[in-house]
């Protein structure tokens, strides 16, 4: 598996409560994995891939969006054990709320959402299963991050002036940047822990893989 992207965790986080979706009820489900005494069913596949269309306009492949799931069961047990506080509605509310403004016009949401076959209750639970692992990964990793101030002026040198020169923008000073840019490397440091963590979780655990033969 290639390394885990901030953007990649929204996409293996996200499906926590979705096994059981709509189109699952009128498609006969079957197991795909086994990961323990636990099953992933084709429905949550077929239910990722739906949301990473919304997202992206298009999905990964069944094994890639297997993997995932797989990795979002390691998360979410180790989250419940843990008994990681769920989100209040007011996050829930501010997560959907980030989502709408990460499209370009409140139509494009719309027009995915539909073209995706997703209700708005479907989204709005998907956002709090986002939040509940993204957070137990926050709360789990973020302690043993550190970043030297050498990092964050090398971030802004390299990349974040670049950047916004290539888009014809005047970058800001390195003061006015430094708490963005710090978050972005702490973001990345929690990714690449919890990418570790879970690359050696799936050594010491039970996990058998079935033939997927068009899952969706």
């Amino acid at each position: 598996m290639a390394p885990i992207t901030i953007r990649g965790f929204l996409l293996v986080l996200t499906l926590a409560v979705f096994g059981q979706c709509a189109e699952a009820q009128q498609i006969i489900d079957r197991v795909v994995a086994r990961v323990e005494n636990d099953v992933i069913l084709s429905s949550e596949i077929r239910a990722l891939s739906h949301y990473q269309q919304f997202l992206d306009g298009q999905s990964e492949s069944d094994e890639q969006i297997l993997d995932r799931l797989i990795d979002q069961w390691i998360v979410r047990t180790e989250a419940d054990v843990a008994l990681s506080p769920h989100p209040s509605e007011a996050d829930i509310d501010k997560a959907i709320s980030r989502l709408r403004r990460s499209f370009s016009s409140e139509e494009e949401f719309e027009t995915r959402r539909q073209q995706a076959g997703l209700t708005m209750q479907e989204i709005r639970a998907m956002a709090a299963a986002q939040l509940y692992l993204s957070n137990y990964l926050d709360s789990r990793f973020r302690p043993a991050v550190q970043i030297e101030p050498k990092a964050i002026e090398e971030f802004y040198e390299n990349a974040f002036v670049p950047r916004a020169k290539a888009r014809g923008q005047e970058p800001p000073s390195l003061e006015a940047a430094r708490d963005a840019i710090q978050e972005a490397l702490v973001q990345n440091g929690i990714n690449e822990q919890a990418y570790k963590w879970l690359k050696e979780s799936r050594l010491r655990l039970h996990i058998e893989k079935l033939p997927l033969g068009g899952a969706r």
